[in-house]
């Protein structure tokens, strides 16, 4: 696990190897272990022999210790790699190009990359099992390679002006170039306000973008080119019985488990209590011949705390268990997350995510995560209410839905003070619109009505014909192209949103932050992809969730424990605004900069219904603080 980044003047003038050293040395949390640097040299002035080159990589040493420093070359140094990742059939790869008649100096994964590279071109992406993004100047064709793992676990970042190109696995590192301006992208803001995260392949600056998941970039002379190299697909279901199904969920698991499991550094696991988790722990301890480190975090308020759970599955598999109180004192690393995740992020799980990584890395230097699980296996509640709303929606002719229905869910109070059946502004506005855009409506935090209160009347103009739902019915969209299955199309959205944007941006920055690498076997692409063949009510069967998942995992762990009801990785947030975080937040929230953007007097509104118990404002108020947070660190 690593931090890259590089330069590429297409006019050829000479890179600053300073300017490229500070861009590595901001990188240094994710690698701190060794950095190297790559520059083809050309003469002082513009050069006819192509591009100016630069890669530079922050090492974090997992395999191959001794040998394994970057960048790395192929024999006659024409092709070059910096690499952030782990390939986990790397050594099956190696095999193969040996036979070819590749040779080999090192015996890390990197080289095999660059082999493979020269073997099979940019296609060699298909066959890499793994997570990773990785750039490979290739000087012979005077271009460069970009490559990010299918599913996202590993972030890359980009600039292009026309001339100049810059990548990096953190937004800071190509901030540091000050040709690079820090505008704020107020489509982003908007996304950021629904979501609490920015979704590719936008990011919070206006000239940065995300490479997204499962996809490849392309520079030369004639600019860039993005393409989509993998993509998840419902189009094929199998039909089986529930214990073939289960035996071939843990079959397949075991392997993906099995598989990460290669490192030369101590390596532990991530245990929250629930079904994920434990269910990596089960599997890793019936590989493994020593005990599997788990490490887990909790709270002081024991109803948001699932340690009691933890600690039984430490106690069934024998684990050496470590573990972490999180108090509100945590907040003040608030901080800490602006410079870690370099855009906003408002999803406050990121808190506990911080500090279990920091105790994982008190003894571990690689973590497996249950991460996945969810996404995979219909493990969100709000898969349940979606299908719901469809088999409603399908009695209901559209134009009833759309006029009646609509217009009643505009008149009815969001009544969160009312006994739950009685709160039906969501589930009635919902009816009324499409799947795509009701989904997006489940999902979002703060709904355009709200957005539009808080904002300034000036963005709000600005921002009049832009929809963040877009997206989701574009994705939604392109589900629909392979399945009916309604339940299969809004997994298919929150793969490439939720999953990518939020749940692993989170545990990349809050991991990374310690130099800690999070493996995640749920998401290994071949099991995603055997997963997606299951039928989608075996998944979510009534109102049970992650049903087949469950029967896979209660050879290992009783039904009773994995049944319980679903938590969650949360903090008690509204506790804290009223109490703990009180006095910074107030500070933080009516500051003059925000009120730039935002419109202050109904933040007040919030901030006082919020104080006063009449509403729960918390994930407002939080995404706004985050913002602030980072707007002082990054745009002030």
């Amino acid at each position: 696990m690593c931090g890259i980044c590089g330069i590429i003047d297409l006019d050829g003038y000479p890179i600053s190897p300073q300017l490229l050293e500070n861009m590595n040395n901001i990188l240094k949390h994710r690698g701190p272990d060794s950095s190297g640097i790559y520059l083809n040299l050309r003469a002082k002035e513009r050069s006819s022999c192509g591009p100016s080159v630069g890669l530079a990589h922050r090492r974090l040493s997992i395999i191959d210790i001794s040998t394994g420093h970057q960048p790395l070359s192929n024999e006659d140094g024409t092709v070059w790699i910096v690499f952030n990742g782990e390939i986990y059939n790397f050594q099956f790869l190696r095999n193969e190009l040996i036979s070819l008649g590749h040779k080999f100096r090192t015996k890390s994964d990197t080289e095999t990359i660059v082999h493979a590279y020269e073997e099979w071109g940019v296609s060699c992406v298909n066959r890499l099992r793994g997570m990773f993004a990785f750039a490979i100047w290739d000087e012979n064709r005077k271009t460069l390679f970009l490559a990010r793992d299918r599913l996202g676990i590993k972030p890359l970042y980009y600039f292009f002006d026309g001339r100049f190109f810059l990548f990096a696995s953190e937004i800071k590192s190509i901030l540091v170039d000050s040709r690079v301006p820090r505008k704020l992208d107020f489509e982003a803001l908007s996304d950021y306000l629904s979501l609490l995260y920015v979704p590719a392949p936008k990011s919070m600056f206006q000239h940065i973008k995300k490479l997204p998941p499962g996809h490849i970039l392309i520079l030369n002379s004639k600019g860039i080119n993005i393409s989509q190299y993998w993509d998840i697909s419902f189009a094929s279901v199998e039909e089986k019985s529930e214990e073939e199904w289960a035996d071939i969920i843990l079959d397949k698991l075991t392997e993906a488990v099995k598989l990460r499991l290669i490192a030369e550094v101590p390596l532990g696991a991530f245990l929250s209590g629930g079904v994920d988790s434990s269910a990596i722990v089960a599997i890793m301890s019936h590989i493994m011949s020593k005990p599997v480190v788990t490490n887990s975090i909790g709270f002081e308020e024991k109803s948001f705390s699932e340690l009691p759970y933890a600690r039984e599955i430490a106690k069934r598999f024998n684990t050496k268990h470590y573990e972490y109180i999180v108090t509100p004192e945590a907040v003040k690393i608030a901080n800490e997350l602006a410079f870690y995740f370099d855009e906003p992020f408002a999803d406050y799980s990121a808190i506990p995510t911080y500090y279990v990584s920091m105790v994982a890395k008190r003894n571990v230097t690689v973590a497996l995560s249950g991460d996945g699980g969810d996404e995979n296996f219909a493990g969100y509640r709000r898969y349940y209410f979606d299908r719901l709303e469809n088999k409603i929606r399908s009695f209901i002719p559209d134009f009833f839905r759309k006029t009646f229905i609509w217009g009643l869910a505009r008149l009815y109070p969001k009544a969160d003070w009312l006994p739950r059946p009685l709160r039906a502004k969501y589930f009635l506005t919902n009816l009324s619109l499409d799947p795509a855009r009701a989904f997006f409506n489940s999902v979002a935090q703060i709904l355009p009505w709200e957005k539009a209160k808080i904002l300034n009347s000036s963005i709000r103009r600005y921002l009049r014909d832009y929809d963040p739902a877009e997206l989701f019915q574009k994705l939604y969209q392109i589900a629909s192209e392979q399945t009916p299955d309604p339940l299969s199309r809004v997994q298919y959205v929150d793969i490439k949103t939720y999953l990518v944007d939020d749940i692993l941006t989170k545990v990349d920055r809050a991991s990374m932050a310690h130099a800690l690498e999070v493996r995640v076997p749920l998401l290994d692409h071949e099991f995603m992809e055997m997963v997606a063949r299951i039928p989608s009510h075996l998944k979510l069967k009534g109102r049970q969730s992650k049903y087949i998942f469950k029967r896979a995992i209660s050879r290992y762990i009783p039904l009773e424990f994995l049944e319980r009801p679903k938590q969650g990785f949360v903090v008690p947030l509204a506790q804290w605004f009223r109490k703990d975080l009180k006095d910074v937040a107030q500070k933080t929230l009516f500051s003059p900069v925000l009120g730039e953007i935002f419109d202050l007097k109904s933040v007040r509104r919030l901030w006082s219904e919020h104080q006063r118990g009449l509403r729960d404002h918390s994930s407002t108020l939080w995404a706004l603080f985050m913002f602030q947070k980072w707007y002082e660190k990054w745009l002030s």
